[in-house]
């Protein structure tokens, strides 16, 4: 059993423990937050907590004993500087999306793995989930690819906080934040996932009065089609995700998990393609997880789409003006 501890008591968190744990890979070890009592009211959530040792000091975590390996859940801006001192603490890390507030972190993250002999990985679920598989392989069935839109568009709980006069970390370029960097994440991951290094990249965005993006779209170009983007942190959209074939279309539903796939043919009726999957879609990112630390051996095809993601998200936010604080102290 692979000894987990967690940096971050959020929902989310919650949600990958829970995960992991259903592997049957991972043990729940410790837990860091920078209020004791906030690491405590997290492990009590789970069976065996009078079994997890509590941190509010990174560095003691780092050289304690009590894990092999780490899943970072904190804000964006933290998961560099987290993740790097943790790696060379030699710790394995499991990072959440996005790896870092800028692709020269990125790297530089991936380079502290290698010189450390740790996995790096970055908790991207989508790749993983059996309908996403089940997409890329349909790709192939559908004729030539000429056009494809990934949506994800959802209205921010903390939205209205944001527009009362708040500064929620949502919408906080303090903490790396913004649309494109969370929720667009999973609509720039897919596309890299599917296609991979587009040969051009246009993006627009709708800044909010914090100067991060709120909204926006970008296109993507390769050399037989093209794939637009479209994400939101303040507003919704009820449509799937579309990949349009010449001779067939699909349509995925929550591009982020996978939720259902359908072949649409003309002439024809909706065709599912949906494959059983797990309640929590974090099962299958911790299970690739789990198979990498256990092989001490990072995955090469997942190093690579992270590195280009992270350099796309750098492109489009320099030419939509998203300026992070985390960046000025690398050059871009």
């Amino acid at each position: 059993m692979i000894k987990l501890a967690v940096v971050g008591t959020n929902w989310i968190t919650k949600q990958f423990v829970d995960a992991a744990l259903e592997t049957g890979r991972f043990v729940l070890s410790a837990v860091y937050s920078r209020k004791e009592e906030n690491a405590k009211a997290f492990a009590e959530q789970f069976e065996n907590s009078e079994q997890v040792t509590l941190f509010n000091d990174l560095d003691e975590l780092g050289d304690s004993d009590k894990a092999q390996a780490v899943y970072v859940a904190s804000p964006n801006s933290f998961h560099a500087p987290q993740a790097m001192a943790l790696l060379r603490a030699g710790k394995h890390v499991i990072c959440e999306k996005p790896l870092a507030s800028n692709y020269a972190l990125a790297k530089q993250m991936y380079q502290v793995a290698q010189e450390s002999g740790s996995v790096l990985f970055e908790a991207f679920m989508s790749p993983h989930t059996p309908n996403f598989k089940k997409l890329k392989e349909e790709l192939n069935n559908i004729g030539a690819l000429r056009q494809a839109s990934i949506s994800y568009c959802q209205r921010s709980s903390r939205y209205d906080r944001f527009l009362a006069g708040e500064n929620p970390n949502t919408f906080n370029p303090e903490f790396s934040n913004g649309s494109i960097m969370d929720i667009g994440y999973y609509c720039l991951g897919s596309a890299v996932e599917l296609f991979g290094r587009p040969t051009s990249v246009q993006a627009q965005a709708n800044l909010l009065s914090s100067g991060v993006d709120g909204n926006g779209t970008v296109s993507l170009q390769y050399p037989d089609f093209n794939v637009v983007l479209l994400h939101s942190k303040t507003s919704d959209s009820y449509v799937p995700s579309e990949f349009q074939g010449e001779q067939a279309a699909l349509h995925m539903t929550m591009i982020s998990i996978g939720e259902k796939l359908e072949r649409v043919t003309r002439g024809q009726p909706n065709q599912d393609l949906s494959l059983p999957q797990h309640s929590n879609p974090m099962y299958y990112e911790a299970l690739e997880f789990a198979e990498q630390v256990e092989s001490n051996t990072i995955n090469e095809e997942c190093k690579a789409r992270s590195l280009i993601v992270a350099e796309l998200l750098t492109e489009i936010r320099l030419q939509t003006g998203v300026v992070f604080p985390a960046d000025k102290t690398v050059t871009l």
